[in-house]
């Protein structure tokens, strides 16, 4: 069976050659079976390219190598297939439509009959006639290719390709710009192929720098391996310029690497008469017209022509070929992985169902490895970034605990290590900088993004400033005269409630900081597994939304879990069953007491510093009110370190880890086997049905990777 010969779009048909053959015959008969394949539509095949400007004589040297003049008639063949190749670059819809056109079979391809197939295929195609051209409803070009598929036992395995003409000049009602540029993009993508050979057809009678073609020849293929040139109309040149197309015909002509032939073509009169043959006029001219006829024999005439033209192809081949089977290789194992990728084909309830089984199984096994830390469990750890899901948070913990250290607490509190009463503070700056602009004492409440789906939900990023440079004794004196009683020597137990208040006031902006970012944490973890395991983003999206509602109740347990512990610490009376508190406040008053006496110690005494009993029971270092306001003073610090360490713990234990991660209930554990047991065949299909375009990219790759594999086979 002889590989399918192809015609542009505008007339010029491409043919295939009979016995004698072109080239090798093993070689050629695989590239034949690679076109059968359809291989040539994934990579470039070694292929024979006919090129020129109009009117150059190209069509009638594709006759005179393939010796093949249409119409063909049923002696010379087995069956002729009729069909169109549509342009890659073309819509899915369009391709469909040219593909399902053909005719098979025919058995007689005589003049009325190829005008009939023509008009079909201009019909079909869109393209023009002039008269419809000028109207501007329809083309003149297309990138369509039509397709010729001869079968006899004495046809060749070569695809040969006739392109457009090149022109620089539009006609009226013929041809646009638009049309220019189509054909020079059509003729340069042949050429790019760098599988292709190129035969440049030029005229004899013109100057061959002015030939475009062999420029864009020239700049795609300098060392001319796979170009040959081929000077026509010799019959027209004008006396005295035939030496120079001589000289380049015989290598003399400066510059140029170019092996050239030249043959004679028939005219149109000599066409139209029926019993002159094309081999014999060609023959004799070059026998016995001067200077013609000094040209050595394989640089003159159409069948020379042949045999040089077989000896370039086979070359060709033979260099080509080792990367022709690289690149099938290649193609076929890049193919297969983006098959794999897609996952199963899920075009029913039951095949939805199983490979969203398969997902979620797939997620909890990678959750559960994310909360173990257990990275090395699977590679995807390794592969992208930020789904450390529990080095993430714990990160996010130590933050937090850092930031409730430093600055949740509105007011410094008093210190007793300096051997005086004053606490032991930097020199004091301007209020208004802690306040409202100082950069080096502002902090963020949010470290972690937002999905855009959770503005809604988490907190706003906000900064709180660190604690505030006035004096604490100040702010308690305040407080302790504003809520004074009868009470002799004590205070209010109310006064210490809210004291605690005002001095915890930032917790709830540091611990919605918190639990925000923690939610965003998870929320970003699901996100970016359910888009790795996917392998499509437009199903780990679909996904995601019918997630949402149940992720964001889950979210919501976790933020209102935050505010019920801040609610329980700030709101209530002060209560504390942890004895470091005891502990903490005993050793707050020993210092204070400490720091009183010791400005009235004996140092050089051997029992080292010691105050007389005398000056103790003498010392009266403040009155009852200040005795008192230092006694709120350091109750308040026992209990806010506890308060403060208590609530730290609670809120990463309790809102975080039991709500977001380690719980019975968390965000981590929706997606699961139970929950894709409970979808309805329209939810299944909402999320894992395939769309249009996802089905036609499975339907082809399928489709390149049987004819990719029986590419591979054929060169076995």
């Amino acid at each position: 069976m002889a590989q399918p010969p192809e015609a542009d779009t505008d007339g010029g048909l491409a043919n295939i050659t009979p016995t004698p053959q072109i080239g090798d015959p093993v070689l050629l008969d695989k590239i034949d079976r690679l076109f059968a394949c359809n291989v040539g539509e994934y990579i470039d095949l070694p292929q024979l390219v006919v090129l020129g400007d109009q009117s150059s004589g190209k069509s009638s040297v594709l006759e005179g190598l393939t010796r093949l003049p249409f119409p063909v008639t049923a002696a010379s063949v087995d069956a002729i297939n009729v069909s169109i190749l549509p342009d890659p670059n073309s819509s899915a819809e369009y391709k469909e439509r040219m593909k399902s056109w053909k005719i098979s079979n025919i058995k007689e391809l005589d003049g009325p009959a190829f005008a009939t197939i023509m008009r079909d295929v201009h019909s079909v195609m869109g393209l023009s006639t002039n008269s419809a051209h000028a109207s501007g409803l329809t083309k003149t070009f297309s990138n369509d290719v039509l397709r010729l598929e001869i079968y006899g036992p004495n046809e060749a395995h070569l695809s040969i390709i006739d392109v457009p003409g090149i022109f620089r000049a539009t006609t009226a009602g013929v041809t646009t710009t638009a049309d220019k540029e189509l054909v020079r993009h059509m003729v340069e993508t042949y050429m790019r192929n760098p599988r292709t050979v190129m035969l440049t057809v030029v005229p004899a009678n013109v100057d061959p720098a002015t030939q475009e073609i062999l420029e864009m020849a020239k700049d795609v293929d300098p060392d001319c391996h796979r170009t040959i040139g081929v000077f026509t109309k010799p019959d027209l040149v004008d006396k005295g310029a035939e030496q120079k197309v001589v000289d380049m015909i015989e290598g003399r002509g400066p510059g140029t690497k170019l092996d050239w032939s030249i043959v004679r073509n028939p005219g149109q009169q000599e066409l139209n008469n029926s019993t002159l043959d094309r081999n014999t006029i060609e023959k004799s001219f070059f026998q016995y017209t001067a200077p013609w006829n000094t040209l050595s024999n394989e640089r003159r005439g159409v069948d020379s022509l042949r045999t040089r033209l077989e000896d370039v192809l086979t070359q060709h081949i033979r260099r080509e070929f080792p990367k022709v089977k690289s690149e099938i290789n290649k193609k076929l194992s890049l193919c297969k992985r983006t098959l794999d990728s897609l996952g199963a084909e899920r075009d029913t309830a039951d095949k939805q169902a199983k490979y969203l089984l398969n997902l979620a199984m797939q997620f909890q096994r990678i959750a559960e490895l994310a909360v173990k830390a257990e990275y090395g469990g699977d590679d995807i750890f390794d592969a992208i970034a930020g789904i450390r899901l529990a080095t993430e948070v714990v990160h996010r913990n130590e933050e937090f605990s850092k930031d409730m250290e430093k600055v949740g607490h509105e007011y410094q509190f008093q210190k007793y290590d300096n051997g005086g009463e004053e606490p032991v503070l930097s020199v004091p700056e301007p209020e208004e900088k802690f306040r409202e602009g100082g950069a080096s004492t502002l902090t963020n409440t949010r470290r972690i993004p937002n999905a855009l789906e959770l503005d809604e939900l988490l907190s706003a990023k906000d900064q709180v400033a660190g604690p505030s440079r006035h004096s604490i004794l100040e702010w308690l004196k305040s407080a302790y005269g504003k809520s004074r009683g009868f009470e002799l020597g004590t205070f209010q137990s109310s006064l210490l409630t809210g004291a605690m208040r005002q001095q915890s006031s930032k917790w709830k902006a540091i611990s919605s900081g918190y639990t925000s970012d923690a939610v965003a944490l998870v929320h970003s973890f699901i996100i970016t597994l359910l888009q790795s395991i996917c392998g499509d983003k437009q199903l780990s999206e679909k996904l995601v939304n019918l997630l949402l509602d149940g992720l964001l109740e889950k979210y919501r347990r976790s933020l209102d879990h935050t505010n019920f512990l801040l609610d329980a610490e700030l709101s209530g009376v002060p209560m504390t069953l942890n004895h470091y508190f005891n502990d903490s406040l005993e050793k707050w008053r020993q210092q204070r007491m400490k720091s009183a006496m010791a400005t009235m110690s004996i140092d050089n005494c051997t029992h080292g510093s010691v105050v007389p009993l005398q000056l103790i029971m003498q010392n009266h270092p403040m009155n009852n009110n200040d005795h008192t306001i230092r006694d709120i003073h350091d109750i308040l610090c026992a209990y806010y370190k506890v308060a403060r360490k208590r609530f730290v713990d609670n809120v990463c234990m309790h809102a975080a880890s039991y709500h977001l991660i380690h719980g019975p209930d968390t965000p981590l554990k929706l997606f699961s086997p139970a929950f894709v047991q409970d979808l309805s065949e329209q939810q299944l299909e909402e999320v894992a049905g395939e769309d249009a375009g996802l089905k036609r990219k499975r339907v082809q790759l399928k489709k390149e990777i049987q004819d990719l594999e029986a590419g591979r086979k054929a060169l076995l």
